[in-house]
């Protein structure tokens, strides 16, 4: 079937836009198929791969959301600009755990999740052509939509003898001319590396210099880590920075689809007039259990946090039989953790795992080249499972003397 619709198109002369050619199916989609195919053989393949939080969100929110959904008047196109509501407890949630005054009208933009940011962002601040800043490791997302609409990535270097963070006076040296925006990640994914606040100082200078557009990707900042930081806490940073924030992570709500941007109200409008253009609102259901959700106690985040402390140790575990190497100060969902030198690339030690032990990490590789010789590994897994794990890769490395 598939060979006589690829004539088809062929006769027909039917071909995807070029800029098709510039990006790849996402790994984890192609990876979670594989292990889906894994699972219909009869193997239990555990998975340690994605970051999706397995925990509920707050019982107050999905209350909300239940009953809101029965009301009649809940079901209607909503504001591109989000509700009123929900806009005021994200100020609400930057005042309180990060110290920054939003003023609920114009400095806010909620979302359908965090990708969906990266891509209005982008269409709003690059034209063909224009030059991007991308880190080397990284998320995928900032370089297959800068890709995808046909700007030029530039990778600048983060490197662990740098804690990962940008070496500037590499930055300096590169030809910014065509420059207009540059991604940047703190606390860390996939490294877990922290922000401090003066790297933020480094990075809102360096824009202003250089008239550069940063975007801090934030949903991580609450996921063990006793210090939430904001880019936005540094004085004059609206004026050249934005900030994409989550509930996925913080709140338990990867499904849910709802993250926020803030920036100064001229920024959020250039971003608005491209969204506005592309999607219809969210869910009012859904937006009125986030504002509730954003209300949970500094009690809700330390129970959460300490799930992830208890699997954080499994997984630090786990590492160690594998005779890989990890900052112990490191931040967030995940464990970033260096291999051993006789593995060729992450990918080696990643396919081993999955194939003799039914066990799937994630290869650095798919962040970058930086992060070829490195592995991540989810905590988003209880710690029975994850104990199941540690369990089959000790067995493995017994029997097979490997590792």
């Amino acid at each position: 079937m598939k060979e006589m619709q690829e004539k088809l198109f062929e006769k027909n002369n039917i071909k995807p836009a070029g800029r098709i050619a510039a990006v790849s199916e996402y790994y984890f989609s192609k990876k979670l198929k594989e292990i889906g195919e894994m699972h219909l053989k009869g193997l239990d393949v555990i998975n340690l791969g994605v970051g999706s939080p397995d925990l509920p969100p707050s019982e107050e929110a999905i209350e909300i959301l239940c009953n809101s959904s029965q009301q009649p008047h809940s079901h209607g196109y909503q504001p591109y600009t989000g509700i009123p509501e929900l806009r005021a407890a994200f100020a609400g949630w930057y005042k309180k755990w990060y110290r920054v005054d939003l003023d609920s009208d114009t400095e806010i933009q909620p979302l359908i999740g965090s990708k969906e940011g990266i891509l209005h962002i982008s269409l709003a601040f690059l034209n063909h052509g224009d030059a991007v800043l991308v880190p080397n490791p990284g998320y995928p997302a900032y370089s297959s939509v800068s890709n995808l609409i046909e700007a030029r990535v530039i990778t600048y270097d983060l490197k662990e003898k740098n804690n990962w963070h940008p070496d500037f006076d590499a930055l300096e040296k590169l030809d910014l001319s065509e420059v207009k925006l540059m991604w940047v990640n703190y606390p860390n994914m996939p490294t877990g590396a922290p922000a401090t606040k003066e790297l933020f100082q480094k990075l809102v200078a360096f824009g202003k210099k250089h008239g550069i557009v940063i975007c801090n990707d934030n949903p991580y900042s609450f996921i063990l880590n006793d210090n939430p930081l904001s880019i936005l806490e540094i004085e004059g940073s609206k004026d050249i920075c934005i900030e994409l924030n989550s509930l996925s992570k913080s709140q338990n709500m990867p499904g849910w689809r709802i993250a926020m941007l803030a920036s100064n109200p001229q920024f959020v409008q250039w971003i608005l007039k491209v969204k506005s253009n592309i999607d219809s609102g969210q869910f009012k259901p859904m937006m009125l259990a986030a504002a509730k959700a954003l209300l949970v106690s500094e009690e809700w985040y330390a129970g959460i946090n300490e799930i992830y402390r208890k699997r954080r140790r499994i997984a630090e575990e786990i590492m160690q039989v594998l005779n890989c190497t990890f900052d112990p100060k490191q931040s967030g969902m995940f464990l970033w953790g260096k291999i051993p030198e006789k593995y060729i690339n992450s990918g080696e030690l990643a396919n081993q795992l999955l194939y003799e032990t039914n066990v799937f990490v994630t290869p650095g590789f798919i962040f970058g080249s930086n992060g070829n010789k490195y592995i991540r590994i989810s905590l988003c897994c209880k710690e029975e499972r994850l104990r199941e794990a540690l369990k089959r890769i000790i067995e493995h490395k017994t029997e097979c003397k490997i590792y």
